[in-house]
C-alpha cells in the first residue's frame, strides 16, 4: 500500500468527525443567539438595578467617610483638650510649689523680724509644742479644715507690734468635745468597717490667744447701716481692738467726724491681698451680698466672718444688727460654733490658649458659677465632663454649677435642691431643658467637672461667677471647677442645722400649709 492510498484512507476517516464538530459549532452558535435574545431584557434590567446598586453604595460610602472624619476630628479634639488639661494640671502644682515657697520664705523672714524684737514678744515654742498646736488634744487636724497660723502685722496708727490671733477648731456634739477627729471618717477595728457620725457634730472655733484686728464690711448706699457702723467702731475702739474698713467707709466715717482717723484701710489691691495676714475676724452689716463681697475679698484662706442681718432675706445672716454688743462681746470671747461654707475654684480656658500661661487667673465662688445663652436666641449647646467621663449635653437655657450654700439661691430657683451648707458637693442644675428627663444632680465634693462649648454651637455662651464678672465663652472655649481648699467660715447663731432651718422657714416659708382640721373620729 503506497503513501498516497494512506492518506486518501486518512483524510477519508477522519471526514465524518469533522463535518459532526462543525455541526455541533453551529448548533451551539445558533442556541447562544437564541438565549440572547430570549434574555436581552433580563439582562438590561439587572444592569438598571446594578446602577441603582452601585449608587446606594456610593451614599454609603460617603457616610462611612464622614464618620470616620468626624471620629478622627473627635480624637484629635479630645487629644487637645487632654494636653490642655496636662497644662493646667501641671500649672497648679507649679502655683501650689510657688505658694510653699511663699511661704517658707516668709515664716524665715518672721523668724528674723521676732529675733530683733525679742524684748517685744513672749519666747517662742519648740518644735513639739508648734506639732501639738497644729494637731491639738482631741480636736481636727487644723491644717485639714482650717488653719490661721500666727502672723505678725504693722499697725498704721502704732509702733507696737501686733500678733494675729491663732485658733484651732474641734468637732462637738451638743456643746462637748468630741475625740473623733476628721481625718477618721471609715475605721476599721477586728475585721469591721464603721463609718464615723460626722453629720451630728458641729464645728467650733476657739481662741488660743485673743483677737486684736477686725474688719468691717458694710452694705453701701444704707443710711442704718451707716449709722450701725459708727456706733460698731466706736464700741470696738473701746475694747482695745484695731480696725479695718473699706476705704469708702474710712471716707464716710472722716466725713462725719476726725474722731475716726485711728481706723484703717488698704489703698491699693496688693495690699488687699494681704489682709488675711493681719485680721483676725471679720464683720458683715448687710444681707447676703456682703458676705458674699467680703468672701471675695480673701483669695486664699478667710477669717472667721460674724454676719449681722441687715438685708432681705439673709440665708446666711443669723445675727442680728440690734444685739452686736451681746454678739460680738461673746464672739471674741469664744468658743463660737461656726459653719465651713465650702467654695468653688473656676478656671476659663480658652481654646486659642497654646500653653499654661496663657490661661485665665482661678476665680473663687461662694454661691454659684451660671453659664447660660445670653442675649443670643439659640439654646445653649454645652458638653459637660465629670473627671474623665462624659456626663451629659446640655440643650437649655443654661446650667449651674452651686455649692451646697448656693442652694437656696438661683439653684433653687431653677429647681435643685435645698442641702445643707455642710454638705460637702457640687449641685448640677440645669436652667429651663429642652427634656422632661433632664432632673438635677448633685455630685461629690472631689470631682473636677469641665463644661465645654463645643465648636457646633449655633451661638456664643456666658459665665458669670456669683452674679459678677461676667465672661463670654466662644466655641472650643471651657470652663473648668472644682472645690476650693479654702472655706469660708461663718458663726452660727446655735448651730449650722439650727441656723440653716431658721433660715428657709423664715425666708422662704418653706412648707407653710393651713393645717388641716380636725373633726372628731369617724365610725368605719
Amino acid at each position: 500500500m503506497g503513501p498516497e492510498g494512506f492518506s486518501s484512507n486518512d483524510n477519508a476517516s477522519n471526514l465524518p468527525c469533522e463535518n459532526g464538530f462543525l455541526d455541533s459549532l453551529s448548533l451551539l452558535n445558533s442556541e447562544k443567539a437564541v438565549k440572547e435574545i430570549v434574555e436581552q431584557p433580563l439582562v438590561e434590567g439587572i444592569e438598571d438595578h446594578l446602577v441603582e446598586f452601585s449608587e446606594a453604595m456610593r451614599t454609603v460610602g460617603k457616610a462611612l467617610r464622614r464618620a470616620a472624619e468626624g471620629k478622627a476630628s473627635a480624637q484629635a479634639e479630645a487629644s487637645e483638650w487632654k494636653r490642655k488639661y496636662e497644662l493646667e494640671r501641671e500649672k497648679n502644682l507649679q502655683l501650689e510649689n510657688k505658694v510653699l515657697t511663699s511661704v517658707e520664705i516668709y515664716d524665715n523672714r518672721k523668724e528674723k523680724k521676732i529675733e530683733n524684737s525679742a524684748q517685744h514678744l513672749e519666747p517662742m515654742h519648740d518644735t513639739n509644742e508648734q506639732l501639738h498646736m497644729y494637731l491639738g488634744n482631741n480636736g481636727i487636724y487644723s491644717h485639714e479644715v482650717l488653719w490661721d497660723k500666727e502672723q505678725d502685722s504693722y499697725s498704721n496708727a502704732c509702733s507696737k507690734l501686733i500678733r494675729k490671733a491663732s485658733f484651732k477648731l474641734h468637732w462637738s456634739c451638743k456643746g462637748e468635745k468630741n475625740d473623733q477627729h476628721k481625718h477618721d471618717v471609715v475605721s476599721f477595728e477586728k475585721g469591721n468597717i464603721t463609718a464615723a457620725e460626722r453629720s451630728s457634730k458641729q464645728i467650733c472655733l476657739k481662741w488660743e490667744s485673743p483677737p486684736q484686728t477686725v474688719l468691717i464690711l458694710t452694705k453701701p448706699n444704707s443710711i442704718s447701716v451707716k449709722v450701725i457702723c459708727a456706733e460698731m467702731v466706736r464700741w470696738l475702739r473701746e475694747k482695745k481692738l484695731n480696725i479695718y474698713v473699706e476705704p469708702r467707709v474710712r471716707t464716710e466715717l472722716l466725713t462725719e467726724s476726725s474722731y475716726y482717723n485711728f481706723v484703717q484701710t488698704w489703698k491699693d489691691g496688693d495690699s488687699m491681698l494681704l489682709l488675711h495676714e493681719k485680721v483676725d475676724l471679720v464683720v458683715t452689716l448687710g444681707g447676703d451680698g456682703t458676705v458674699l463681697w467680703a468672701a471675695s475679698l480673701f483669695k486664699g484662706p478667710v477669717p472667721p466672718i460674724v454676719p449681722f442681718s441687715l438685708g432681705s432675706l439673709g440665708f446666711m445672716t443669723p445675727f442680728h444688727s440690734e444685739q452686736y454688743r451681746e454678739r460680738l462681746k461673746s464672739i471674741l470671747q469664744g468658743p463660737i460654733s461656726i459653719t465651713l461654707r465650702h467654695r468653688l475654684q473656676c478656671h476659663v480656658i480658652r481654646e486659642a490658649a497654646k500653653t499654661e500661661y496663657e490661661t485665665e487667673e482661678p476665680i473663687l465662688v461662694l454661691n454659684e458659677v451660671t453659664i447660660d445663652r445670653g442675649i443670643s436666641p439659640f439654646l445653649t449647646n454645652l458638653e459637660c465632663y465629670c473627671d474623665n467621663s462624659f456626663v451629659t449635653c446640655v440643650q437649655g437655657d443654661g446650667l449651674i454649677l452651686s455649692t451646697t450654700s448656693g442652694s437656696t439661691a438661683y439653684s433653687l430657683a431653677a429647681g435643685g435642691s435645698m442641702v445643707h451648707p455642710q454638705v460637702p458637693g457640687i449641685l448640677f442644675t440645669p436652667i429651663c431643658p429642652h427634656s422632661l428627663s433632664f432632673r438635677p444632680l448633685i455630685l461629690p465634693e472631689h470631682v473636677t467637672l469641665r463644661i465645654q462649648v463645643p465648636f457646633n454651637s449655633r451661638g456664643h455662651a456666658w459665665v458669670s461667677f456669683d452674679g459678677k464678672d461676667r465672661k463670654q465663652l466662644a466655641p472650643g472655649d471651657a470652663l473648668v471647677c472644682s472645690m476650693s481648699v479654702w472655706p469660708v467660715p461663718t458663726a452660727c447663731r446655735g448651730d449650722s442645722t439650727n441656723d440653716f432651718l431658721r433660715s428657709i422657714h423664715e425666708g422662704l416659708h418653706w412648707n407653710l400649709r393651713k393645717t388641716q382640721s380636725f373633726d372628731g373620729p369617724r365610725d368605719t
